[in-house]
């Protein structure tokens, strides 16, 4: 899933930490949202909804239904600026390689969204329905219940779910804290790389000079 350059929320900017808008960009936003509710009704129906989102992403339709039908959890057949606003943070949070940044500081919505039957369980085919959105792959998802599903039922409930994301979120600052170091490691590698030949240089220069010099005499 791709944001479309240009689109409307290309401009607007998330906390890479929180993963959430600044107040700012939140009354931009619902401006953005009135003027996509051509009804009046503080809502938009599956019809804008659709058209909204594959204006701004490459989104199937297929994929854009179940997304609407996601967040219209009181199947009411709208969703209002609250649900518009997740599903930003979502989208903006997915373009910018911060899924699980935002599943670990929004665990609780995150898990109500999945929890299509409110029973406070997660199974593996509705999770794997919206893995799009989260930049999950199949192996990963799989793996996911192996690790995670501690009652063995084949479901996630809340605990689980919440552990998910805070080993989750500690393994990819470990592999950037590394991802750092070596680009550090291989900067320092490049100057000391750098001083040498200069010094090296300088050598052949000087050498060159007292050459050129005692060739004179």
């Amino acid at each position: 899933m791709r944001l479309k350059k240009g689109s409307f929320l290309w401009y607007l900017y998330l906390d890479k930490i929180y993963c959430l808008l600044s107040v700012r960009n939140v009354k931009a936003l619902a401006e953005y949202f009135h003027i996509l509710d051509v009804h009046g009704k503080n809502t938009l129906n599956d019809v804008l909804f659709y058209h909204f989102l594959h204006h701004v992403t490459d989104l199937k339709k297929a994929q854009i239904n179940i997304v609407f039908d996601m967040l219209d959890w009181n199947a009411v057949g709208e969703i209002g600026f609250e649900q518009f606003y997740m599903l930003v943070c979502m989208l903006l949070a997915h373009e910018n390689h911060l899924e699980g940044q935002f599943m670990y500081r929004h665990s609780r919505p995150v898990f109500d969204l999945l929890d299509l039957k409110g029973d406070l369980r997660i199974g593996a085919k509705n999770f794997g329905m919206y893995r799009f959105l989260f930049n999950i792959h199949k192996q990963e998802l799989k793996d996911l219940f192996h690790d995670f599903d501690v009652t063995g039922d084949n479901l996630l409930n809340y605990q689980e779910f919440k552990l998910y994301t805070i080993i989750y979120i500690d393994k990819l600052q470990r592999r950037q804290k590394t991802e750092e170091k070596e680009k550090e490691d291989r900067k320092s590698r490049e100057n000391e790389k750098s001083l040498l030949e200069k010094k090296m240089s300088h050598e052949v220069d000087v050498s060159r000079k007292s050459l050129l010099e005692k060739n004179e005499t």
